[in-house]
């Protein structure tokens, strides 16, 4: 009794004394290291906000995912009413499971029974469910299948599928943006990942009264672009159709808003599908109005004649003596079909898309004043939109214009634009002259639904009221009976346009190979509300911008008249003069020909 007295005594005093140091000495410490024992830290995934089309489409959102795991031990006993795994019923109890969870995973039982049967603790099998789908998952009441906290995340998905791709972009796996909207606006969609710390019982289920802190996650902002979403499925769907139909490798349509230079559709073909596509190799992921250039041919010539009557160099009804021939330093230039000589006026020139007509009007002009025109309707730089990856374009300086550059620069060879770039072109003369930076977001929307809308447009004149008038007046005789864009008139309304057939420089031959078809008008030409840019890159022949653009022209922008709910004026259109009767254009001091030196301004 004395000996286990007293070493009773003595265990005790051994634990009195351990009691002491913890509770007293190191009362502090011991406590530290229990409570980062016990602590868990779990991250709060911060909701990208979404993109959304004007009308409020969405176009780009974000979803949670959960990662469902599996803990093998416990699996086992599923249905059996043990708590330990039993050789006898583990089996049966481990196919039960897979066959009730293998629907909601969406795979088969026989995929998922080898994942379901082991020692392991801890087993992934998806990363990829929805809370709505954890829920029924959850209620099976499966032992050892739970969800990893630790690893929700946030995945991106795009409603709209390839619609919109091109222009929206797309979120990498690591969640890092790849592209368009999602890169240009990244710093407004990202949000702030939050975080919380609490403490965990040795069951793994939180210690209610412990001490925890919580950090909330701040979601991303919301974007909204100036897109209209029905403008943007019918230009995509009708450019595609047309670029199957004529053999063509690529193409656009440009949609713009006339007075504010809002995007109301930016369509490029081809496309991909961003739920799909990432990291196949050879999907097309550039949005190519914005970054592929090419030369924009007789489309150009607005500007070259605008130049001339800026500066009062030539009128529209200035007779021009076009030959079929056109020598000028080492080359011979013609026009796109054989002719005898024609007498045109300035405004028969641009409608009748006379390369020859149109190097005798910029000869009036010295080319710096050509060149400074030029880059004053956008050529040459970025568009100031903002999205990335977009394209200047090519205009070398006048100094540096080779002597039949100096002819080509006049009818679209030898710069080379976006379809961006070339639609801004239209959007300033039918804004009464004045250009407007393309636009592109619309407006901003905080967490807490505070819209606050993107500045305007920057507006820059160009040209005169005159002028503008002038060249509208010019363009409208293109899609008349006597131009070359009979495919793009509309019924009712008053067209104003362009027709562009150009060499396309291929990068991939390096070389000049096929055409670029293009057209680029507006309507109602009489007040001009949305202009329409369409790029058809080597159609097969006949590969000529009245046969292959014009037609989408008419579609896209017929259909864009109705849906903005925009009437025709029931104006009837003014009457330009085209022809010219040989001696009395002979007889006109102001007649431009070949051989005659204008003094150039």
């Amino acid at each position: 009794m004395r000996f286990l007295t007293v070493a009773s005594l003595f265990v005790l005093s051994v634990f009195g004394a351990q009691l002491v140091r913890i509770q007293g000495f190191d009362a502090e410490a011991v406590a530290e290291e229990a409570q980062l024992r016990r602590a868990t830290v779990q991250v709060i995934p911060a909701m990208r906000g979404e993109i959304l089309a004007s009308d409020g489409t969405v176009l780009a959102s974000s979803a949670v995912r959960e990662v469902v795991v599996a803990d093998q031990q416990a699996v086992c006993t599923h249905g059996t009413r043990r708590h330990e795994c039993d050789p006898s019923t583990s089996a049966a109890a481990v196919e039960r499971a897979a066959t009730e969870l293998a629907p909601l995973l969406g795979t088969t039982a026989a995929e998922l029974v080898p994942q379901l049967t082991g020692t392991n603790r801890y087993v992934v099998l998806s990363r990829d469910v929805t809370p709505l789908t954890w829920n029924k998952i959850a209620a099976l009441r499966i032992p050892g299948i739970n969800r990893d906290r630790r690893e929700t995340r946030s995945e991106r998905v795009y409603p709209q599928g390839a619609t919109a791709a091109s222009l929206v972009g797309f979120v990498t796996g690591d969640g890092n943006p790849g592209g368009g909207v999602e890169l240009m606006m990244d710093a407004h969609l990202h949000g702030s990942p939050g975080r919380q710390t609490f403490q965990r019982g040795l069951d793994g289920t939180m210690i209610p009264v412990a001490e925890s802190t919580l950090v909330p996650a701040v979601d991303g902002n919301d974007v909204t672009l100036t897109l209209n979403s029905s403008l943007q499925w019918y230009a995509q769907n009708s450019l595609a159709q047309r670029i199957k139909e004529t053999g063509a490798r690529s193409g656009t349509v440009v949609i713009m808003d006339v007075e504010s230079g809002d995007l109301l559709s930016v369509a490029s073909y081809p496309t991909f599908d961003p739920d799909t596509d990432i990291g196949k190799k050879g999907a097309t992921l550039r949005n190519l109005a914005f970054e592929d250039v090419f030369e924009p041919g007789s489309t150009s010539k607005v500007m070259t004649i605008a130049a001339a009557l800026e500066e009062q160099a030539v009128t529209p009804s200035t007779p021009v003596v076009i030959p079929n021939r056109l020598r000028r330093h080492d080359a011979n230039f013609k026009d796109s079909h054989e002719h005898p000589t024609l007498y045109r006026t300035v405004a028969g020139t641009l409608a009748e898309s006379s390369n020859i007509g149109t190097i005798l009007v910029s000869e009036t002009l010295k080319p710096s004043t050509l060149e400074g025109y030029f880059r004053k309707f956008g050529m040459g730089s970025r568009s100031g939109s903002g999205f990335p990856g977009e394209a200047s374009g090519v205009l070398a300086k006048s100094e540096d214009w080779s002597g039949t550059q100096r002819a080509t620069v006049a009818f679209g060879q030898g710069v080379s634009v976006s379809a961006i770039q070339a639609a801004s072109v239209y959007q300033t003369i039918a804004n009464d002259g004045v250009r407007a930076t393309p636009r592109l977001v619309q407006s901003l929307t905080d967490a807490d639904g505070t819209v606050q809308p993107t500045p305007e447009s920057t507006k820059v004149r160009v040209v005169s009221h005159r002028t503008a008038s002038d060249i509208s007046r010019m363009l409208e005789g293109v899609v008349s009976d006597e131009g070359t864009a009979e495919e793009a008139q509309i019924p009712g309304y008053r067209v104003a346009g362009k027709t562009g057939t150009a060499e396309y420089f291929d990068p991939r031959v390096g070389r000049y190979s096929g055409k670029t078809a293009s057209f680029i008008g507006y309507a109602p030409a009489d007040d001009p509300k949305i202009v329409v840019a369409v790029i058809v890159q080597k159609p097969a022949y006949p590969f000529f911008g009245g046969y292959v653009a014009g037609p989408v022209f008419k579609d896209v922008t017929t259909y864009a008249l109705q849906e903005l709910k925009i009437p025709p004026t029931g104006a009837k259109p003014a009457k330009v003069t085209i022809k010219v009767d040989p001696e009395r254009a002979l007889a006109d001091p102001t007649l431009l020909r070949n051989g005659t030196k204008p003094t150039p301004r």
